[in-house]
């Protein structure tokens, strides 16, 4: 922790005075050099986003990130603090902190006048050198930029035509530091107008005070393609002023929409080794995500967040951990027939468009999922053939005439003992598994005996039913025949 100082002991420590874009260059070009990572845990972004976030600050620009909702631009603004000096001295009691080499507040230039090399230095760590508000209609020139404070006039005698009865906005105050500002187009067209002079000359107004602030600071915008937000949209000379535009994605693969799903997920230790999840469990619930996004009930334009998957698994540990409440149990899976418990983290999550809104948002979930389900079945099993010619066996003709005289009920409080055992009774289903998922470890394959069975439902071969307690598996020929 740096101790306050004074002027002089901090120009003979030999200390060099850099803008905030110098400041992250040379510690973004250090970080380089030394083979050290510089984002943390943007996983997917290693070719595209990062190079364009590492050229875009080595050019000295402001940033404009976009992107669709929960492709983590926030994180980006957010991880650029690593790039920041640890500490840096500012003018002591300095509102907005000011640089004893470049004062730049009436107050911070009559201190040293006075004091000259006995000027007290305070420093200030980089935790305290971010700010980040998020725009909204409501937000003011006075929130952003600053107005006249009456109470500090009154309080100091002094009339509303000096400097010193200012208050700052919160721009001012985040001088030579990073200020983000997310969801620009939200903020109203004549706010990011008051934006132009900051950005470009320095200047800022108050209330008809005309004052030469050549503020140091870091700007990071976050928006949302414009074509998507309907409440507004960044006005041309603003975007004009921003140095680079970079757009940020989905992850590309399902290998890295597991990484991130991991990473963000609020699973406690205690969860994790109670409750096992199959990595087929784990890909299942990243085709979920891969599905909405090229459904047609969902509107693409709006996307579909990183947050429908981590919020659904943070549902599917929470529907297992309920299940080891109930039976008492000390451990157990995660099974498919616990995905029903991710629908309401997939109707919080996606925009439907007109067909989607007819079906309704619960039927819309439930394609989404076997959609998923389909997707990773045909990736491991055979297809399931729509028409078959009679006395044609295929791998799952004797699965089907088993259900024929047998009905099968899982239920969502079975321990783990009970819900496989019925599973394993099913010798059809057992080879179906084994002459196609023979590589898979025993955790994968009773997830696919669950997947072959959902498949061929989905595909009309087999009937299911089910309730908040159950499922029930049986012959769709025989249910149909009961239904006629």
């Amino acid at each position: 922790m740096k101790n306050d100082t004074t002027f002089k002991e901090l120009k003979n420590s030999g200390y060099t005075d850099k803008t905030i874009s110098q400041e992250i260059q040379a510690n973004l070009i250090k970080k380089i050099k030394a083979k050290e990572p510089v984002f943390e845990g943007l996983w997917g972004y290693e070719d595209t986003v990062i190079p364009q976030l590492k050229k875009a600050i080595l050019a000295g620009h402001h940033i404009n990130l976009l992107g669709l909702r929960g492709q983590a631009k926030t994180r980006i603004a957010r991880s650029m603090i690593s790039l920041l000096d640890e500490y840096m001295p500012i003018v002591k009691g300095s509102e907005i902190n000011d640089s004893p080499f470049q004062p730049i507040s009436k107050y911070a230039r009559d201190l040293i006048a006075e004091l000259g090399d006995e000027t007290p230095i305070s420093w200030v760590h980089r935790s305290d050198r971010f700010f980040e508000k998020l725009a909204t209609p409501d937000v003011n020139v006075a929130d952003l930029i600053g107005d006249i404070d009456p109470i500090k006039a009154a309080t100091l005698k002094l009339p509303y035509s000096d400097e010193r009865v200012l208050h700052y906005g919160m721009i001012p105050r985040a001088n030579r530091s990073i200020f983000v500002l997310n969801e620009l187009p939200d903020l109203q067209a004549r706010i990011q107008v008051s934006l132009f002079n900051i950005l470009q000359e320095g200047d800022i107004q108050i209330r008809g005070f005309q004052l030469r602030m050549p503020l140091d600071i870091q700007f990071v915008f976050t928006a949302n393609p414009e074509d998507y937000t309907n409440r507004g949209s960044i006005v041309t000379p603003l975007k004009d002023r921003i140095g680079s535009q970079i757009f940020t994605h989905y992850p590309k693969s399902i290998a890295l929409a597991r990484q991130i799903t991991e990473q963000e997920a609020l699973i406690s230790e205690t969860d994790k080794a109670q409750i096992q999840i199959s990595g087929l469990a784990k890909d299942l619930l990243e085709e979920v995500a891969f599905a909405a996004r090229e459904s047609e009930y969902v509107d693409e334009k709006s996307g579909v967040s990183a947050r429908l998957t981590i919020s659904a698994m943070e549902n599917l540990f929470a529907a297992a951990k309920l299940r080891l409440i109930e039976t008492g149990a000390e451990k157990t899976s995660v099974r498919l027939l616990d995905f029903m418990s991710i629908i309401p983290s997939i109707t919080g999550k996606i925009e439907l468009v007109y067909e989607g809104e007819q079906e309704g948002a619960d039927y819309v979930a439930k394609i989404l999922i076997d959609k998923a389900v389909m997707n990773q079945f045909e990736s491991i099993f055979p297809r399931i053939s729509k028409l078959e010619k009679e006395g044609i066996k295929t791998p799952y003709t004797d699965l089907i005439q088993w259900f024929n005289k047998n009905q099968l009920e899982l239920n969502y409080g079975d321990t783990d003992e009970e819900f496989y055992a019925k599973l394993n009774k099913i010798a059809p289903l057992t080879t179906v598994v084994e002459e196609n998922a023979s590589e898979f470890g025993e955790e994968d394959k009773n997830f696919c005996k669950e997947l072959v069975l959902w498949a061929l439902t989905i595909s009309k071969k087999l009937d299911k039913s089910e309730n908040q307690a159950n499922f029930t598996f049986d012959s769709a020929d025989v249910r149909q025949l009961f239904r006629n």
